[in-house]
């Protein structure tokens, strides 16, 4: 397995358009790597570049310590796992998977051996005499992944693959593909929109906008400590809450305000906050982060606000409080056992120690 380095890469379509915007970007050996952002972030271009499916506009990619950006795609060694799976309809699933390693004259018994080794990893060793059109979507993404597999290639990249499938069986295959990774030791790059993807498989995660990195960190540090704001509303499920106020002083004590909405910042935050006296901020909490004062371990009257329950969301084991007070608007993700009526008035208490703050012109973290 191979590194992938990529430096001050660039991608402009003949319209001046700039799909990707001086990327620098490392991956090392055996790493999963997922590039995750909205539609349009510019992430299955930097997916297609490495593979020589594009062409730089400028900077320069390696695959190991080779330099690419001349190099074909059929001679770069790396296995491209589609989105639409691109199995022929006319060839079994063994013919699938063979398909490659015959135009490259391997010996037949290699092949054969390849196959079926490929075949015992996903547990589709019944399924080589079909034909596409016999298997379930699930079953045709792991032919392409067996397609993929029997390549041994440096570098496994994979664009979107699970986005046809249902919720349940995407699940299921995320598992599949992590546990695939951990078996293979394999170099992966992995291309989703969906966040919940890229948490749960990538060891790192490389956030993407309007084609520049915004935040390349592993799940934890991505989602505990964004740099800015479209990080960490793009992290998580739901989304941050993002409240506009300003920080006021009051005897000896910094709070973050906004009309009757009045909490107090942290202690340890106060060095970083206190140059925003009298300014505007943006403050950032999660819905988890926000409790129901009944059910708070601690509850001080400086962080607890009264807000007005609009809507309650069941999700099973827990549920989502759609608040407002005043002109605040915010999420709590609480038990799925607590249900206010809606209009219904409730005491919430806000974790202070987890709260973020965000400069209201460039929307960088303040904290970070």
């Amino acid at each position: 397995m191979a590194q992938v380095s990529l430096v001050n890469v660039a991608k402009v379509y003949p319209n001046s358009i700039q799909a990707v915007a001086d990327v620098t970007l490392g991956i090392e050996r055996r790493e999963f790597v997922v590039l995750v952002g909205p539609s349009g972030c510019g992430k299955t271009t930097i997916l297609r570049m490495i593979a020589g499916l594009e062409d730089a506009s400028k900077g320069k990619i390696f695959i190991g310590n080779k330099l690419v950006n001349d190099v074909p795609p059929k001679d770069r060694d790396i296995a491209m796992v589609f989105q639409n799976y691109a199995l022929y309809p006319h060839m079994t699933v063994f013919q699938n998977m063979a398909f490659a390693l015959k135009l490259r004259k391997y010996p037949k018994h290699e092949i054969e051996t390849r196959v079926h080794d490929a075949a015992e990893i996903l547990g589709i060793e019944k399924l080589l005499d079909r034909k596409p059109k016999e298997l379930s979507g699930g079953q045709r993404q792991r032919v392409a992944l067996g397609r993929a597999i029997v390549r041994k290639p440096l570098v496994f990249l994979f664009d979107e693959p699970l986005s046809n499938l249902d919720a349940k069986l995407r699940v299921q295959m995320r598992t599949e593909i992590k546990k695939l990774h951990q078996r293979l030791q394999a170099t992966i790059v992995y291309v989703t929109h969906d966040q919940t993807e890229a948490l749960t498989m990538g060891d790192r995660i490389v956030v993407l906008r309007d084609g520049s990195v915004q935040q390349v960190a592993d799940p934890i540090t991505l989602y505990d400590r964004p740099t800015n704001k479209f990080v960490a509303g793009f992290i998580g499920s739901p989304p941050m809450n993002f409240l506009t106020g300003v920080i006021v002083h009051l005897n000896n004590r910094y709070y973050f305000q906004n009309g009757p909405f009045r909490v107090r910042v942290v202690d340890s935050m106060i060095p970083k906050i206190a140059p925003y006296e009298n300014k505007d901020i943006i403050f950032g909490v999660r819905a988890e982060d926000v409790y129901d004062k009944l059910f708070a371990s601690e509850a001080s009257p400086e962080n607890t606000v009264r807000a007005t329950c609009e809507v309650v969301e069941p999700m099973g084991a827990e549920a989502y409080l759609y608040l407002r007070a005043g002109s605040n608007a915010f999420i709590a993700r609480v038990s799925g056992h607590v249900r206010p009526g809606v209009n219904q008035d409730l005491d919430l208490v806000f974790d202070m120690s987890k709260a973020h703050f965000f400069d209201i012109n460039t929307e960088q973290s303040v904290l970070y």
